[in-house]
């Protein structure tokens, strides 16, 4: 047991040096992760972002904005991605009758 103990107190002293070398280099790394990782969301977030702004729903005339039944010609592909290139697509001519 007190050789254990001393083999142990030995090792100790021998990685000292190494310590704090070891320590800085993976707080950096550890940083410069966490801001990758931050870049590329962000980044994904905003090519997501505007292809969201692409969908043409909301300028459409058979858009409802009625959570039961958004649009009478399309329902199920109103606001989705699937939208952006709709052929019954129909810009709203006066908004007052809407």
């Amino acid at each position: 047991m007190l050789q254990l103990l001393y083999s142990l107190f030995h090792f100790i002293h021998f990685i000292q040096p190494l310590i704090i070398p070891i320590c800085f280099f993976s707080a950096w790394a550890l940083i410069i992760i966490v801001a990758w990782s931050m870049w590329t969301a962000a980044r994904d977030s905003l090519s997501t972002a505007q292809q969201m702004h692409q969908i043409p729903c909301t300028g459409c005339q058979y858009f409802t904005n009625d959570y039961h039944l958004k649009c009478t010609v399309r329902p199920s592909v109103a606001n989705t991605e699937e939208a952006i290139n709709c052929m019954d697509y129909q810009p709203k001519t006066n908004p007052l009758l809407y």
